[in-house]
This record gives structure tokens, sequence and C-alpha cells, in this order.
């Protein structure tokens, strides 16, 4: 039914031309029930006990492998009752949907041999600890299509603590892994779950982009929606969401609390990332809460060598965190971050509001190329208020490629007593109506708004 549904609206968007086609197409697609399939079976039908203690990564496997035979017939629903379903990595398949009932809790293993070990990404040279191989994260899809993670609030917990004793005590021998990855995969929802202690990073989607020959229909290629996202505030390096080298994702009405980059865009490393050539873009995040206990609750970067363009976020909530928004490169890196739009961010308890930093020093080699210099462009922040911030910004560009065109609007932040307000280096813009008074770097009164990346500009678009 899915399926004939869009094809119907693809004949339609044909017929009534794209702007038409295009809000038809949503239409009918909201009509489709996400993750709906004519086929179902249990991980009880494959010999899963979910007691916490009995090994199920044979079933798991077991069971994606089976409902593979569904894939011309609709797809198939892998569903996983209560209970507490200790396992190791697993891949998934397309047209498949994995639900998890309310009690569910698929739980990572603690033995690292249960979650083998892969080559490192491309675009990266080598793991996110350690040069080399990593392991393989709990639950991998790679160059799939059609596939939704989702359920009444069920939770998949990684487990991680072991993986942050193994590396704070260096007995890590591969980098650590994450709790979801999907490589080179289109038509992805991950919904209604809660994920917990993730080793490394819980959501982390990598080369996923829309191969639709007509870009209009690529709305959403990954949707994630309605989940949490929760780690110790003191693991190491724990990121929520990584958008990494993907175009057309949508993040929204979601809460994520980690200790590192609560959402965090990237686009590869150095001259791995030079050369790979997939930038992150036409990514919208909407309506999410945000807690980054020594991160930064939105960040983008270090690792942008691909390129990160077309960014839209708006209605964030901010609290207890070390930075608010962050943009982060170095020497090096080469790449560009431009053309972001931030709009409808409330800030409470947060150490540093805003920051842009040129000096992001780790590289994953000795071999990069300090001249490969970034470009940091078109950077809107609009419409946003702060309670107890400790600083207001942090700016600092790089020698010979400062950050231009930084623009903020309607910007305005209660300091917190003793605090700081602005530090810039490097860098130019344009501001309007922010207090505290930002420095003179934006305030630069040659410059105006059409140096902006607008908003505004975008809204008329989206609307068209």
């Amino acid at each position: 039914m899915k399926g004939l549904i869009v094809v119907l609206a693809l004949v339609l968007a044909a017929a009534l031309g794209s702007a038409r086609g295009e809000r038809e197409l949503r239409r009918l697609r909201d009509q489709a029930p996400p993750g709906s399939r004519p086929h179902s079976v249990t991980i009880t039908e494959f010999g899963a006990v979910g007691d916490g203690k009995t090994l199920n990564t044979v079933p798991f496997q077991n069971a994606v492998f089976y409902v593979r035979s569904f894939a011309d017939k609709g797809g198939a629903q892998l569903y996983v009752p209560k209970g507490r379903w200790l396992t190791g990595s697993f891949n998934l398949t397309s047209h498949l949907t994995l639900y998890l009932e309310k009690g569910a809790v698929i739980i990572g293993s603690k033995e690292s041999s249960q979650w083998p070990i892969v080559e490192p990404l491309p675009s990266y040279g080598q793991g996110l600890d350690l040069p080399g191989p990593r392991h393989r994260s709990l639950i991998n899809g790679y160059n799939l299509t059609d596939v939704v993670i989702t359920g009444n609030n069920g939770v998949i917990d990684g487990q991680g603590s072991v993986w942050w004793q193994w590396l704070r005590s260096h007995e890590l021998n591969h980098s650590r892994p994450h709790l979801v990855e999907f490589l080179h995969s289109e038509e992805i929802v991950i919904s209604n779950l809660t994920f917990l202690n993730s080793p490394a990073w819980s959501i982390h989607p990598v080369y996923c982009r829309c191969n639709a020959i007509n870009l209009a229909f690529c709305i959403s290629n990954v949707k994630v929606h309605n989940v949490t996202i929760e780690t110790s505030l003191d693991a190491p390096r724990t990121d929520g969401i990584v958008p990494d080298s993907c175009s057309n994702l949508c993040i929204e009405d979601s809460t994520v609390s980690v200790s590192h980059d609560a959402i965090s865009l990237k686009s590869g490393w150095d001259k791995y990332g030079i050369s790979f050539g997939r930038p992150t873009s036409d990514i919208h995040i909407n309506r999410v809460n945000l807690l980054s206990s020594s991160g930064a609750a939105l960040a983008f970067g270090s690792e942008m060598s691909g390129g990160i363009s077309d960014i839209h976020v708006s209605h964030l909530r901010i609290r207890d965190s070390y930075k608010g928004i962050s943009f982060k490169t170095s020497p090096g890196r080469g790449g560009y971050i431009k053309q972001v739009a931030i709009s409808d961010v409330q800030m409470k308890d947060v150490h540093v509001g805003i920051e842009f930093t040129g000096n992001c020093s780790s590289h994953p080699d000795d071999s990069f190329d300090p001249s490969q210099l970034p470009v940091i462009n078109q950077i809107t922040l609009k419409n946003l208020v702060g309670t107890n911030i400790s600083v207001a910004g942090v700016l600092a560009g790089i020698d010979d490629a400062p950050f231009t065109a930084i623009c903020l609007s309607n910007l305005n932040f209660s300091m917190a007593a003793d605090s700081a307000s602005w530090s810039c280096s490097k860098v130019a813009g344009y501001s309007e109506m922010v207090f505290p008074e930002p420095c003179t770097e934006l305030r630069d009164p040659s410059s105006s708004s059409s140096i902006c990346f607008s908003l505004s500009r975008y809204s008329a678009i989206a609307i068209a």
C-alpha cells in the first residue's frame, strides 16, 4: 500500500507541476503509516530469550536474514516484545521495520568480540579513537533502502561504561563502536525510541544521500524524530546524533543529553574528507532539547573537510551545557561551513553561548596540509535568548582565512555574575539588536544585512 501511495504521488507530481506536485507528495506520504508492513515476525520465533543474560546475536542475525525474503512483497516487521534482549552487533536489511514494544530493551554485549572489526570510514582514514580499523556499531545498515527503527518507546542500551573505561585506561585495541549507523542508505526513519549509553555516538547516518533522479522528491531522506538520547554526563566523547556527509536529513521533536556534542554535523577529516568529497547539506533541525556537559549542544565540525552547507535550525532549547552553538575547524581541514540559518533558540545555564574557532588541532595523522584552509561564511543566528550565560561569544578565525558574513540578529543574553561578553579576532560580520553589545568586528558600519544568509529568503523558497 505504501509503495502504491508513493507511485501515485510521483504521477501526480509530474501531472501537476513541481510545486503542486511536491505538496501533494508530502500529503500522500503523511497518509502512509511509517514502517507499515504486510508481514511480521517476532524475535522469539528465532530462539531469542529476553532474560538479559542469554546472548541473542544469532537470533537477530537469523531473523534479519529470514525477512529478506519479503523484500519484494512489501517488506516485513521484526517485532521485539517486552524483555531484555542481550545481543552483539547485527546488520539490517532493506524494506524492514525493527519495532520495539514498550518494555523492550535491546542491550549491547559487554564482550568486545561481539562487535566485529571493520575498516575505518574512507572520509576519516582512521577510527574515532585510534589509527586503523574500528568496531562495528550495534545496529548497522549498509546500502539499504526503506528501513524504519521505531517502537512504543522501547530502549536500545549500548552498555557503554565498559568501553569508556577501556578508553580512559588505554586498553582499547580499536576505536569504539556507535549504537546505530547507516552507510550509503536512503529512506531511513528512526523514531519513538530511547537510546542509552552508547560506547561512542548514538545515531550516525553517514554517506546517506538521495538518489532520486528528480531531487524535488527528496523531502526527507533520513528522518530522526521523537527520540530520547542519554549517556552519562562524564562519559568520554559521547555524541548524540551525527549527520555525516549526508543530505536531505531531518531531526525533530527529540531530546539529547550527552557528555560531548549533542547534535554534531560532520563531513570528513582533513585530506581524507577532502578527497572523498561528500558534503553535508540540506539538513533541517527543529524542536529539539539539547544538553552537553563538556561539548556543544549544537556543533558544526570540527571534521568538516567535505563541506557543510544549507543548514536550517529552529526552536532549540539548550540547558546546562558547556557551549551552546559551536562552529569548529582548523588549518588542514579545507572544506567549508556556509549558508547556515539558526533561529528561535532558548539557552539557560550555558558557559559559552556562541563559539567560532579555527584552532581544533586534532588530525588523523601528521601528513595534513596546513595550507588547506577552511571557508566559514554566511552564518546567521537570529532570535536567541539566553539566561545565566557566562560568556556571550568567543569568535576566533584563522590567519589568512577570516570567518566572514557572521550575522547576529535579535539576540539577548542575560549574563551571569562576573561574566565576560564577547571576544573576537579574525572575523567579520553584521549585527542588529544584540545584547550585550557585540565586538566591533561584528559592528562594521560598512556592513549591512545584505551579506547575511537570510532566514526570510529560505522561508520563501520552502513554501514556493
